[in-house]
């Protein structure tokens, strides 16, 4: 099969059965078509693959498909920064907003995109970098959020927030949401935080359980950086949470920016693609779910 992916690598947590069933059918079928499969040195399947280190497949493959739920599509992300690789999500999970190719179209979808019937995505990433009082610098990417959270249970944190140099407001509460389009259906949303088009070049800042109710859900050009200040109060502790990994602990004073990363990270669509059908299908609107009686 002629195709622009003559490399794809096959991306996923192998040692759940869920998984490692379409991925053996995924590898056998690709093999058959002389696509050359690439997987992880790790993978315990008896499949047809090149086999390398997890963090080289992005750098060697044309095409990542990850099969899973949203974590497993972050995961790739996280691998596919810095080559700029496509990525394909076939749903595994339980919500999968990300991944939104069911395992009954996989091999017809899969199909469409090796002919060059597919579209591509470009989803915005975001930069966290955290500078401590000492100088030390530290720096991780989100393709969903950056969080910062109280980590004493029963205590509020209290910080500051500019946006390009400009005071905001000064927070009490659980924490605080710094959301792409992407994340905007994650945390951001159970938090209150508005649905956001992928397509738009806009973040959503995010207050988690907020002290004041006044305190509200803020959407800002993706252009514009964010600062924020942990400020000094009795036994305050606050840790940095990126794609639901935590990165570091942030200490009064130190500073915590976050803008636009100068990468993004390209996500492939079968024909059919309908980003209003994803939400309709995971949020359940228009049904009533009302219990009928008689």
């Amino acid at each position: 099969m002629s195709t622009q992916f003559p490399n794809i690598a096959i991306l996923g947590r192998h040692e759940d059965s869920r998984v490692a069933e379409p991925m053996q059918v995924l590898a056998r079928h690709l093999t058959k078509a002389g696509i050359n499969v690439l997987a992880s040195e790790t993978l315990t399947l008896d499949l047809p693959v090149t086999r390398m280190a997890e963090t080289d497949l992005c750098d060697s493959a044309d095409l990542v498909i990850a099969i899973g739920g949203d974590g497993t599509m972050l995961y790739a992300s996280r691998l596919a920064r810095k080559s700029g690789t496509a990525i394909l999500g076939i749903n595994r999970g339980r919500l999968g907003f990300l991944a939104d190719v069911t395992p009954d179209e996989m091999i017809a979808s899969v199909d469409e995109v090796l002919s060059g019937n597919y579209s591509r995505d470009s989803r915005l990433l975001l930069e966290a970098r955290l500078i401590a009082q000492s100088g030390e610098e530290s720096t991780a990417y989100a393709l969903n959020d950056v969080v910062l959270k109280r980590r004493e249970t029963g205590r509020m944190v209290d910080f500051v927030t500019h946006v390009d140099g400009e005071y905001v407001n000064t927070h009490s509460g659980d924490g605080l949401i710094v959301a792409t389009p992407t994340g905007s259906t994650a945390y951001s949303l159970s938090c209150g935080g508005p649905i956001i088009s992928p397509q738009l070049d806009a973040v959503v800042v995010v207050p988690v359980c907020p002290h004041t109710l006044t305190d509200r859900p803020l959407v800002i050009p993706a252009g514009h950086a964010i600062e924020v200040t942990l400020l000094e109060r009795d036994e305050t502790k606050a840790s940095i949470t990126v794609d639901g990994h935590a990165v570091a602990e942030i200490r009064p004073d130190d500073k915590l920016f976050i803008s636009a990363a100068d990468k993004r990270i390209t996500l492939v669509h079968p024909p059919g693609f309908d980003f209003y059908g994803i939400l309709r299908s995971k949020l359940f609107w228009g049904r009533d779910n009302r219990r009928r009686e008689g």
